[in-house]
C-alpha cells in the first residue's frame, strides 16, 4: 500500500483524509492543523482553490477602457503605531497557522490483528496551544470504505516533553543549519526512523533522545517519556542517523567529527579525527561526515554521511572536506556587545572551493553488540585521479542491498554529471606507512574499480535531484535504476535506465592513469513519461516504486504547470500516465481559511519572448468600482523558485493577504528563470542574470492593468528579498519611469562576492563572463537610480552570513558615492532570514509605513 500526503493549513479542525483512488492502491491523506475549539470539520471543497470559480471571477472582472480614465484610489494613511496595531492583529491569526502543518510522515503497519486499528501514521507537528513541533501520531482504522471521508484524531507520543533549548539557546552549528533549511520552527525538526524496531531518533534541547512504538514491539497507548542519550562529547551532537543493521548503533557529529555511539550499552568512540577543536578557523579546516556551505546553501544536501544499509559488519560512507584554500570571511557576531566577528570559509565565486573525497568507516562488532574494532578507510587512489573534474559531490548513498555505496558528481560549470557506483573493496585501511599501504593495495582484486553508470551533459545547466531508485541487482553483469533526466529534452522526465556493468582488469599498486574504462554501456533507456511539462524531481521530492505490479508514483505538473500532481505509470510497460488527485487544485497542500481564496485571480499571457507566462493578482479588499488602486509587484524571479501555482505558500503570502486587504493590488508573474517550465525556460537566464527578468515582470503588469482596471499603473512598488530584492533594485534602476518605489530586501549586488556552487552554475566564472558580471551587478550601475528621493528602501540583516552585509555596504558606498537618495533599515541581530518576532513584526510593519507614504 502507497500513502500520500497532501499537507493543508486551516486554522480550525485538525483531520486526516484518507482516499483510495480508482482501484490502484494508493491512500492519500490530507492533513489540517488543529484549533481546538470547534468540532466541526471543514469540507474537502472548502480548502481547495476551486479553479472553475477563479476562472468565473476572472471572466467576470471589468475591463476598462483606454479613454475611461476611473480616480485613483488612495490607502489609508495609519500612524506608526497603528500599523502595529494592524500587523499584531493579522499576526496573531496567521501566526494559528504558520509552521503548523504537520509533515515528515511514517506510515506503520500494526504486526498483529488485535484492536479496532491495524495502521498507525507519524508525524511532526504541532498541538495546539504550543509553540513547536513535536512528534504526534493517529490512528488508522483497519477498514477504510473506498472514497470515504474519515476523521482522526491526533495524540501525543512524548508526555510533556521540551524539545526546544532554553530561551531557543540553539548552538552556532545548529543556528546555521537552520539557517540554512531555512527552518522556522522549533522543537523537532527532524527524526530517524527504525521500522523494524519501532525506534524514533531524534534531536531536541540540546541533547539526544530515542523511543520506541511498532514495529516488533507493537504499539503504545499512552506519550511516553524519551530516554535521553547521554555522552562524554563536548558540544552539539548533529544529524543522529540509526544504523539500519544494528539499530542500537546511533552515529552523529560532534565538532566536525564522526561518532558512533550504543544507545543501550552507552558505550560511545570517536571514528574520525579530522578537526582539532581549535578557535583558530585558519588552522583548523578539515571536517568529516558535515556539508559544506555551499552544499548546503545551493545543492540542499544537509549531511556528510551515509550508513550502508545492511550487514554484520557495519559500514559508513562519508565526505571528508579540506577548506585550506577556501577563503575566510568575517561576519559581525550575534554577541554584539563583544564587538566580536564570527570566521566563515566562503567560497566566493571564481575562488577555491573546498577539496572533497569520500571514505569509508568500517566498524566491527560481537554478538552482545560490543565494539571489536573499528577501520577508517580511503580510496584506492586520491579522489581527483579516479574522478578528475569533478567539483561537488552533489548527491550520496547506498544501493538497497549494500553492494554499492554510490554518488552523483558535478563538475564546476554543472554541465557534466555521473552517477558512479563505488564497491566497498575499493576502499583500503588508512596508514602513514608506505609499505603496509603498497600491501593493501595489492591485496585489492584487479577486476575491482568504480563504475560510471550515468552521464548526463548539457550546454546549460543541470539542476541537481533526488530521484535515483535502483532496483536490486538481478545479474552481475547488469545495473538497473530509475533517474531523473532533464537535459534530455529540456524537461524532467523519468527513464528506466539498464547500464552493462562490464568489468576491467586494474593493478591499483602500480602507475594508475585515467581513461574512460570505468564508464559503462548503456543497454537500454526506457522513457517513462514524456512531454511539455515535468515530473517533479527538486526540492526533496520522491517517486514511490511498486516493484510488485510494477508501477511508479511520481508527482508533476502534466495538466498545468500551476498545479502539482500524483500520477501513476508503469515501469515495465510505460503508457498513458494516470493523474490520481483531483484537478483544480494543488495536491501538496490548500489554501488556509485565514486567506480567502476569491481575492486571488491566476491569470496568464503570451510574453513577447515565445513562452506562456503566469502570474496572480490579489484583489484589494476594499475594491472601489472605477477606481485604480496601488500596486504592489511581489517578485523572487530567480532560479529553483515557482511562486505561481494553486497552492498555499504560507506566511510569506500571508503578507501580501495583508497588502490586499488595506487596499493594494499585489501582482505575482513567474517569468523566465523561474523553475516547473522546463530546462529552455529557466536556462534564459544562462549567462545574463538580472537582463532579462524585468522585462517579463514590465510586461505582466501591462497585461494586468489592461484587463483589470483596478491596477495603477501609475504607482507601483516592485518588492523582494534575496534574489527578489536584486530584482527590485534591478527594477528600479532598469525601468524608473515603471516602478515608483523599490524594497529591497537582502540584495546581492555584486555577484563576484556570491558563492561559487550557486554564480558559477548560472553566470560561469567572472573571467570567462566578464560582461555577464558587470551588467547583472547593481551596485555598478547606481548612476541608473532616479534622484527623487523616498524611491529606494533597502532593508538586510547585519548577520546574514549567506549574502553578506557587503553586498548593501558597497551598493551603499556607490550610492553616496553618485549622490543618489536612498534610505537604509538595518537588522543587527537578524541573518539572511529574519527570524525574531519583533525584527519581522518592525520589517511589515516598515513595509506598510513606506508604501503609505511614499506610494
Amino acid at each position: 500500500m502507497l500513502v500520500y500526503l497532501l499537507k493543508c493549513y486551516c486554522s480550525c479542525c485538525l483531520f486526516l483524509l484518507l482516499l483510495f483512488v480508482l482501484s490502484l492502491p494508493v491512500v492519500i491523506v490530507r492533513v489540517v492543523s488543529s484549533c481546538g475549539y470547534c468540532s466541526c470539520c471543514l469540507t474537502l471543497s472548502s480548502l481547495e482553490v476551486n479553479m472553475t470559480a477563479v476562472d468565473a471571477l476572472t471572466d467576470s472582472t471589468e475591463v476598462v477602457e483606454m479613454e475611461d480614465v476611473p480616480s485613483q484610489f488612495y490607502v489609508e494613511k495609519h500612524s506608526w503605531d497603528g500599523l502595529r496595531d494592524i500587523i499584531h492583529s493579522s499576526r496573531k491569526y496567521s501566526g494559528m497557522i504558520a509552521n503548523k502543518a504537520p509533515h515528515d510522515f511514517q506510515f506503520v503497519q500494526k504486526n498483529d490483528e488485535s484492536g479496532p486499528h491495524s495502521h498507525r501514521l507519524y508525524y511532526l507537528g504541532m498541538s495546539y496551544g504550543s509553540r513547536e513541533n513535536s512528534l504526534l501520531y493517529s490512528e488508522i482504522p483497519k477498514k477504510i470504505r473506498k472514497e470515504a471521508l474519515l476523521v482522526l484524531s491526533w495524540k501525543q507520543m512524548l508526555d510533556h516533553f521540551q524539545a526546544t533549548p532554553h530561551q531557543g539557546a540553539y548552538s552556532r552549528e545548529e543556528e546555521l543549519l537552520r539557517e540554512r533549511k531555512r527552518l522556522g520552527a522549533f522543537g523537532i525538526t527532524s527524526y530517524d526512523y527504525h521500522a523494524q524496531t519501532g525506534l524514533f531518533l531524534f534531536q531536541a534541547s540540546n541533547s539526544l533522545f530515542y523511543c520506541q512504538d511498532g514495529g516488533n514491539n507493537g504499539f503504545i497507548s499512552a506519550p511516553m517519556k524519551p530516554v535521553e542519550i547521554k555522552t562524554q562529547c563536548s558540544g552539539t551532537r548533529m544529524d543522529p542517523k540509526i544504523a539500519p543493521g544494528e539499530p542500537n548503533f546511533i552515529a552523529f557529529i560532534n565538532n566536525n567529527d564522526l561518532w558512533l555511539a550504543n544507545i543501550q550499552s552507552g558505550e560511545e568512540r570517536r571514528l574520525t579525527f579530522c578537526h582539532k577543536g581549535l578557535d583558530n578557523v585558519k588552522e583548523d579546516p578539515k571536517s568529516a561526515g558535515v556539508a559544506t556551505f555551499v552544499i548546503q546553501e545551493e545543492f540542499d544536501r544537509f549531511t556528510g554521511y551515509w550508513w550502508s544499509p545492511s550487514g554484520k559488519t557495519l559500514h559508513l560512507l562519508y565526505e571528508e572536506v579540506d577548506e585550506t584554500e577556501v577563503e575566510i570571511i568575517h561576519v559581525p557576531s550575534p554577541a554584539l556587545e563583544e564587538r566580536k566577528a564570527d570566521a566563515y570559509r566562503y567560497p566566493r565565486t571564481g575562488s577555491k572551493n573546498p577539496r572533497t573525497t569520500l571514505k569509508l568507516a568500517e566498524i566491527k562488532t560481537d554478538n552482545q553488540g560490543k565494539i571489536i574494532s573499528i577501520q577508517d578507510k580511503e580510496l584506492v587512489l586520491p579522489f581527483t585521479s579516479l574522478f578528475p573534474g569533478t567539483e561537488y559531490i552533489a548527491r550520496a548513498g547506498w544501493t538497497s542491498d549494500g553492494k554499492y555505496g554510490w554518488a552523483v558528481l558535478l563538475d564546476r560549470s554543472q554541465r557534466r554529471l555521473q552517477l558512479v557506483l563505488l564497491p566497498p573493496a575499493l576502499f583500503i585501511a588508512v596508514t602513514e606507512d608506505p609499505a603496509q599501504r603498497q600491501e593493501s593495495l595489492e591485496a585489492v582484486a584487479h577486476d575491482v574499480h568504480p563504475y560510471i553508470v550515468y552521464e548526463e551533459t548539457t550546454n546549460v545547466w543541470i539542476n541537481v535531484h533526488d530521484i535515483f531508485y535502483p532496483f536490486v541487482q538481478t545479474s552481475e553483469d547488469e545495473f538497473t535504476f530509475i533517474w531523473v533526466n532533464e537535459s534530455k529534452t529540456g524537461f524532467s522526465h523519468l527513464y528506466k535506465i539498464t547500464s552493462a556493468l562490464q568489468r576491467g582488469s586494474y593493478h591499483w599498486s602500480g602507475d594508475y592513469k585515467h581513461s574512460e574504462d570505468f564508464k559503462c554501456v548503456i543497454k537500454e533507456e526506457l522513457p517513462l513519461t514524456s512531454g511539455e511539462w515535468e515530473v517533479l524531481a527538486r526540492h526533496g521530492s520522491k517517486i514511490w516504486v511498486n516493484e510488485a505490479s510494477k508501477l511508479v508514483y511520481f508527482q508533476g505538473t502534466r495538466d498545468t504547470p500551476l498545479e502539482h500532481h500524483l500520477y501513476v505509470v508503469s515501469h515495465e510497460c510505460p503508457g498513458d500516465v494516470v493523474r490520481l488527485t483531483k484537478p483544480g487544485f494543488s495536491h501538496s497542500c490548500s489554501i488556509s481559511k485565514v486567506q480567502s481564496c476569491d481575492n486571488i485571480i491566476i491569470f496568464d499571457f503570451p510574453g513577447k519572448s515565445g513562452f506562456q507566462l503566469y502570474g496572480m493578482v490579489y484583489k484589494p479588499h476594499n475594491l472601489q468600482p472605477g477606481r485604480k488602486h496601488p500596486t504592489v509587484l511581489f517578485v523572487y524571479g530567480g532560479p529553483q523558485v515557482q511562486l505561481v501555482n494553486n497552492s498555499f505558500k504560507g506566511m510569506k503570502y500571508l503578507r501580501l493577504n495583508t497588502l490586499a486587504s488595506l487596499g493594494y493590488a499585489v501582482v505575482v508573474i513567474d517569468g523566465r528563470g523561474s523553475c516547473q517550465r522546463g530546462l529552455e525556460f529557466e536556462g534564459a537566464l544562462k549567462n545574463k542574470m538580472g537582463q532579462v527578468e524585468i522585462e517579463d515582470q514590465v510586461e505582466g503588469l501591462q497585461y494586468v492593468s489592461e484587463r483589470f482596471n483596478f491596477v495603477d499603473l501609475s504607482r507601483v512598488a516592485i518588492h523582494g528579498w534575496s534574489y527578489g530584492g536584486f530584482l527590485s533594485l534591478m527594477g528600479l534602476i532598469q525601468r524608473p519611469n515603471v516602478f515608483k518605489v523599490a524594497i529591497a530586501g537582502a540584495p546581492v549586488t555584486v555577484w563576484m562576492a556570491y558563492d561559487t556552487g550557486y554564480t558559477e552554475r548560472y553566470m560561469d566564472t567572472p573571467e570567462n563572463n566578464q560582461q555577464g558580471y558587470e551588467e547583472g551587478s547593481v551596485a555598478l550601475h547606481v548612476d541608473k537610480l532616479p534622484s527623487e528621493p523616498n524611491r529606494l528602501l533597502i532593508l538586510h540583516g547585519f548577520l546574514d552570513e549567506n549574502v553578506h552585509f557587503f553586498h548593501t555596504n558597497f551598493l551603499v558606498s556607490q550610492i553616496i558615492r553618485a549622490g543618489k537618495p536612498y534610505q537604509l533599515q538595518v537588522y543587527p541581530n537578524e541573518r539572511h532570514s529574519i527570524r525574531c518576532p519583533e525584527s519581522g513584526e518592525h520589517y511589515e510593519i516598515m513595509l506598510l509605513h513606506f508604501l503609505q507614504q511614499y506610494l
